[in-house]
């Protein structure tokens, strides 16, 4: 309660000036003074209930707020309950007066403040920018799940909790348990009764984020101090009580460690001196034991090494926004908007999406556009580290004019309007060299229905597929068959092969054609473009060919250089 009290208490200040300097000035009586008393107590106590509602941080403009509303509320009452005459015709003559008068003007001053100290918060991002904008490989980012879909399984599992009528699903979070990418979510109570019936809430679900067809696990695990919880309870009141100068950012979030005991996670910060504007070099993370109400502060990057996301996805949010829009100043978002850009709001959380990259870290994605309207395509991406919210901009000049998510979004939305089907969790990933949005399509109810595979730079190129696997080889498929394409992957080795052709299919596309075939024995689909081997097109069972191909573990080989036998001795 220490942090309560004392937010209350450097509430009063102005109170005390202003009450005391009215009561010299008219020699106080003891009836006045009683009167004083009685309205500072009840004062005190109001101001204090407001507090423990709605713990506000003990920043300077929300405690000039704070001194301005008891000063507009008790001191009028103050004068009337004393009969004291306050002259509105000429204020400025009197202490009262001077005062109401500087604080008026203190609040437009704290704003303008607030405006000028933007500025100070893009400048503390820890950023860089890269010079080519290089995609997701599909192994860095095994996420393939949307949270919408598992939301909807987990929700259908409610019913395993033990009495279920008084929780509700919580905060969904993804992070690594065991080396396996899971959501993570908390049973939270429906309401203040069910908080008083209850006391304790049972535990949390996981489900895995890279498996279509896994079910969601109830996990027993009684939790005392919860987001849902009231009173002295509550997770952010533990905080506040604790750290009543730092900023909560968003909802704390449930981390698992390796014993599966679970641990609320609330990344917090100090804004800037006289502001409430982040200051992002001061990211602070608060680790609260839900069974004792402990509270542990650290730095992001020295928090325990089974939180994967000391930095929450409001705050990354945050930080896009910042990146984005004052990268000149706060004057430049408004008039002029030099490299100004918008993050897409595509994002799963808080307009940003949480990924793994193949070292298992993780970070926060999220594509910027244009702030110009009717401008489809992507600027470039930003990736956030969840654990020392370093932020690196991809600029996207590799891939110029490659669209959006939202664009993606719209392609797959409008495949199926009939059914209502919507795109969701778009993410940008290279596949054999091309930049390619995969995105999740889910059905109104959030249950998911198919991938959608679609070339970045082409909205005319759209695969779609029952699982992760069948689309990437159907897009990879016809990605072959593109003269135009980009070549395969630098990971994989060109192999000298030979046989004899058991089959062939010359095939058309709008870039030009292309021959799939194979050979005696040999499952693998070979392909060739026509403009590598203009002979190729007569390929025939029956021919022996020598060639240099690329094959992939999806049992497609992309042909580099070819000799037909029969062809190349005529």
């Amino acid at each position: 309660m220490m942090g309560i009290l004392l937010a209350t208490i450097l509430s009063f200040p102005l109170f005390f000036l202003f009450s005391v300097l009215a009561m010299i000035r008219r020699k106080p009586t003891p009836a006045m003074i009683r009167n004083w008393i009685i309205i500072f107590i009840t004062g005190f106590v109001l101001c204090g209930l407001f507090n423990y509602l709605a713990l506000p941080a003990l920043t300077a403009p929300n405690l000039l707020v704070e001194n301005f509303i008891v000063c507009l509320v008790l001191i009028p009452l103050l004068y009337y309950k004393n009969g004291m005459p306050f002259s509105y015709k000429k204020p400025h003559r009197s202490a009262s007066g001077i005062l109401i008068i500087l604080i008026i003007l203190a609040l437009p001053v704290s704003f303008f403040i607030g405006l000028a100290a933007l500025d100070n918060s893009y400048e503390s991002i820890a950023k860089q920018e890269a010079g080519e904008a290089e995609p997701f490989n599909e192994d860095d980012t095994p996420i393939t799940v949307s949270p919408e879909f598992a939301r909807n399984k987990v929700q259908k599992a409610m019913s395993v909790v033990p009495n279920t009528q008084f929780y509700d699903l919580g905060k969904l979070q993804v992070q690594k348990i065991d080396n396996e990418i899971m959501y993570v979510a908390p049973v939270e109570f429906t309401g203040f009764w069910k908080y008083l019936r209850g006391k304790e809430t049972e535990g949390f679900f996981t489900i895995p984020a890279d498996n279509i067809d896994a079910q969601p696990e109830f996990v027993e695990s009684k939790m005392l101090f919860t987001n849902s919880s009231f009173f002295n309870h509550n997770v952010q009141r533990i905080i506040y009580n604790e750290y009543p100068d730092y900023v909560q950012s968003g909802e704390a979030q449930i981390e698992v460690d390796d014993e599966g005991k679970p641990w609320y996670v609330q990344t917090v910060y100090k804004p800037i001196k006289l502001t409430n504007k982040p200051d992002m070099d001061q990211l602070k993370v608060a680790v609260v034991d839900p069974e004792s109400g402990d509270v542990q502060l650290y730095d992001p990057s020295e928090a325990p090494a089974f939180i994967d996301s000391p930095i929450s996805s409001e705050m990354a949010g945050k930080q896009n926004n910042y990146f984005g829009k004052y990268v000149h100043g706060w004057l430049n978002s408004l008039f002029g908007k030099k490299d100004v850009k918008i993050p897409n709001e595509s994002g799963t959380e808080n307009t940003v999406t949480p990924i793994f990259d193949n070292k298992g870290e993780m970070y926060y994605f999220t594509d910027m556009a244009s702030p110009k309207e009717n401008i489809d395509s992507a600027l470039g991406y930003t990736l956030i580290n969840a654990k020392t919210a370093e932020l690196t901009y991809y600029n996207g000049k590799k891939n110029n004019g490659i669209m959006d998510s939202k664009g993606a979004k719209q392609i797959v939305n409008k495949e199926f309007p009939e059914k209502n089907w919507e795109g969701s969790m778009p993410i940008l990933y290279n596949i054999d060299g091309s930049p390619t949005w995969v995105v999740n399509v889910l059905d109104p109810n959030g249950l998911f229905k198919q991938y959608a595979y679609i070339k970045a730079n082409d909205s005319d190129f759209v695969v779609f597929g029952e699982t992760a696997e069948e689309t990437l080889a159907a897009y990879r498929m016809q990605l072959a068959q593109e003269a135009g394409n980009p070549e395969a992957s630098e990971d994989v080795e060109a192999k000298t092969i030979s046989g004899e052709v058991n089959r062939s299919l010359v095939t058309s596309t709008t870039s030009g054609q292309s021959v799939q075939f194979l050979l005696k024995d040999d499952t693998t689909i070979y392909t060739v473009n026509a403009s590598k081997a203009p002979l190729a097109i007569f390929l025939q069972q029956g021919d022996r060919v020598e060639m240099d191909v690329k094959i992939r573990e999806n049992g497609v080989g992309t042909v580099e250089q070819i000799s037909i036998a029969s062809l190349d001795e005529n």
